[in-house]
């Protein structure tokens, strides 16, 4: 379900401190969920910071309705910076023992996933763990790809097959 960030009923579209506390509120959780499956926990909540600082500088460009999507985006965006410091992002270091109350450490803890997945390109991956883990499909997707609807699900499509004969593979 996507909750959409008002300028609190007010109707007249303004995008100031009251648009972003409700942004915040909507959405500050995913955005760093966001981060921590997919880099260092320890500095999960800086990343999502900085993204929700570049929300309020961006605030203009943030479409209406579409906040969650353009947040994945610049997530993405934030994280290949961060990459770029040259910092270890601790892969090998999963559990060992799935934690059952958070589906997204039950797939990574699953071995044949984890190998299948690692044989995807990474654009298939990232595809298909905003799809599962973050929950987005259709016009969301294409928003945090940057593409049509229909060319994201296509690449959905793609990149299910391609995991598909991975892990039958495997």
């Amino acid at each position: 379900m996507r909750r959409t960030v008002s300028a609190r009923g007010r109707g007249d579209g303004v995008r100031d401190e009251a648009w972003f506390d409700d942004l915040y509120g909507a959405h500050a959780t995913a955005v760093y969920r966001y981060f921590v499956r997919r880099g260092p926990a320890d500095d999960a909540e800086d990343l999502a910071a900085d993204v929700l600082a570049t929300a309020w500088r961006r605030r203009d460009d943030v479409p209406e309705g579409a906040e969650l999507p353009w947040l994945y985006r610049t997530a993405g965006f934030v994280l290949a910076n961060h990459r770029r410091k040259h910092r270890a992002v601790p892969v090998e270091d999963l559990p060992e023992v799935a934690d059952h109350a958070d589906p997204s450490l039950a797939a990574v803890a699953d071995d044949e996933l984890r190998r299948a997945l690692a044989t995807l390109s990474d654009r298939d991956r990232h595809i298909l763990v905003l799809h599962a883990w973050e929950g987005l499909g259709g016009d969301d997707l294409a928003a945090v790809l940057g593409i049509s609807r229909g060319g994201a699900d296509a690449a959905l499509s793609r990149a299910r097959s391609r995991l598909a004969s991975a892990w039958a593979a495997v």
